[in-house]
């Protein structure tokens, strides 16, 4: 018997997990939740890699008693935490992804090529400065449009949790933005 797929709880009766069918059933899931956790491009295969190691050494530890999705993302945020922690070492890679990128359109307008790069590149300085459980919540709603329910639902937090997060992360990343405005005479 495996988990019911709306609400990801376990059935009362003896379940034997398998890495291979969680990886199949939740491995969109983890990938979502690493790139909203900050995780660079060039790293959420690493770190998707990461978080299914762990699953197979704790997996005898998970107790049934939370949602696969809830015990997975807690998972995602400890990877997360060490993949950005490890990036903040090699500050200058990370650095070189923000430098301009040729559009994807050959016909691209430059001008508009480069509101579209300076926008981007606010959004990942502002996202920078969020702390984890913040930046997942903001990105969840503000950016991928899944309601607060949902989101509670999703991380089994209470709907309340989920709104304080999302007001300091709001507060926390308009800060970022006019502190690095100040700091740089405006984005350049």
């Amino acid at each position: 018997m495996a988990p019911t797929a709306a609400a990801g709880h376990w059935s009362e009766l003896e379940v034997t997990l398998d890495v291979g069918e969680l990886h199949d059933q939740y491995s969109d899931f983890v990938w979502r939740s690493l790139q909203r956790l900050g995780v660079a491009k060039a790293n959420l295969e690493d770190a998707l890699q990461d978080v299914f190691i762990v699953v197979q050494r704790r997996l005898g530890s998970f107790d049934r008693t939370t949602k696969m999705s809830t015990w997975l993302f807690g998972i995602c945020l400890r990877v997360a935490a060490a993949h950005r922690r490890r990036a903040h070492h090699r500050r200058e890679q990370q650095d070189s992804e923000l430098q301009d990128r040729p559009d994807d359109h050959p016909m691209a307008n430059p001008e508009q090529a480069a509101i579209r790069h300076e926008a981007q590149r606010r959004l990942e300085l502002g996202l920078e400065a969020l702390h984890l459980e913040r930046r997942a919540v903001f990105v969840m709603f503000e950016i991928d449009l899944i309601p607060a329910p949902a989101i509670a639902e999703m991380l089994d937090i209470p709907i309340g949790t989920v709104y304080s997060r999302l007001h300091r992360a709001r507060a926390d990343f308009s800060e970022a933005i006019a502190r690095l405005e100040r700091e740089h005479g405006g984005f350049k």
